[in-house]
C-alpha cells in the first residue's frame, strides 16, 4: 500500500512523504527540516526527492535533504537549468518507481514550462504540484490557457476516485471564486460549507479527488479554451 503523509511547509505549501513500507520519497520539499522530522518520527529514511517544477517553494529543501540523507533528486529535465539540486531529469512518458509502485510522468505545462505531474495509475493517486488545485488551477506564469486547459482535460479523464495531492492550501479562496462562476451549483455550495468548517478549525482540505473536482472546480469544468481563459483572467484579477 502506498502511504502518503502531508507535511505543511512555509506559509501555505504542502510537501509530501510517500512510503511503501520500505522506501520513502520526499515530494516538492519547499524546506527540508519539516520533511526530515516527519520521516524520522516514523522511522523512515528519505531515499529520493521528487520535484514537479522549479519554483523555490517546491525545491528549496531539496539540497539539504540530499545532504542529510544521500537521496537523489528526480524532476523535470526541461527545467534542469533552474534546479541546481536535480540529479535525474524526466519528462512525458517516463516512469519512476517507489518500490513496486510506479508513477507515470506527465508533462503539464502552463504554470511553468517544464512542469510535471506524477500519476500512480494503479494506486489512483496523482501529484499535481501547482497545476490542479482543489477547486482551482495554477497561474499561467510560463504558459498559455491552451496548455492549461489541456491539462485540465487530462486530469478530468481520470477515475473519480483518484486522489489529488496538490502543492498549496488554496481551497477556501478558490471555492469563493468558484461560487462567483457557478452560484447555483449545489455540490459546490455544500463543499464550501465543509471547507469553511475545516478551515475555521485550521484543518487541511487536501487531498481532494477527481470526482469532487469534476463537480466543483470551475477550471476543470470549463467547456472550452475561451471559457477557461476568461475564468483564469478573472481569478487573477480577483
Amino acid at each position: 500500500m502506498l502511504e502518503v503523509v502531508r507535511v505543511p511547509v512555509l506559509s501555505d505549501n504542502y510537501a509530501w512523504l510517500l512510503h511503501d513500507g520500505t522506501h520513502t520519497v520526499a515530494l516538492d520539499p519547499g524546506e527540508a527540516q519539516p520533511l526530515l522530522d516527519a520521516a524520522a518520527a516514523r522511522g523512515w529514511t528519505i531515499g529520493a526527492v521528487w520535484l514537479t517544477h522549479w519554483h523555490a517553494d517546491h525545491v528549496g529543501g531539496a539540497a539539504a535533504i540530499k545532504q542529510a540523507t544521500g537521496a537523489r533528486a528526480i524532476g523535470p529535465e526541461a527545467e534542469r537549468a533552474k534546479i541546481a539540486a536535480l540529479d535525474e531529469g524526466v519528462g512525458e512518458g517516463d516512469v519512476v518507481s517507489l518500490g513496486e509502485h510506479r508513477a507515470h510522468v506527465w508533462h503539464v505545462p502552463g504554470h511553468t514550462a517544464g512542469h510535471i505531474a506524477f500519476h500512480f495509475a494503479e494506486d489512483r493517486v496523482v501529484f499535481t504540484g501547482d497545476t490542479l488545485f482543489a477547486m482551482g488551477c495554477g497561474r499561467l506564469f510560463e504558459g498559455t490557457p491552451t496548455e492549461m486547459f489541456a491539462n485540465m482535460q487530462r486530469y478530468a479523464a481520470l477515475d473519480d476516485a483518484t486522489r489529488v495531492y496538490c502543492g498549496h492550501e488554496y481551497t477556501q479562496s478558490n471555492g469563493r471564486f468558484a461560487l462567483t462562476v457557478e452560484p447555483d451549483n449545489e455540490a459546490l455550495r455544500a463543499r464550501m460549507q465543509q471547507v469553511d468548517r475545516l478551515r475555521a478549525d485550521s484543518e487541511p482540505t487536501v487531498p481532494t479527488t477527481i470526482g469532487d473536482e469534476r463537480a466543483t472546480n470551475p477550471f476543470l469544468r470549463a467547456p472550452d479554451i475561451a471559457t477557461f481563459a476568461e475564468r483564469r483572467l478573472r481569478k487573477d484579477q480577483s
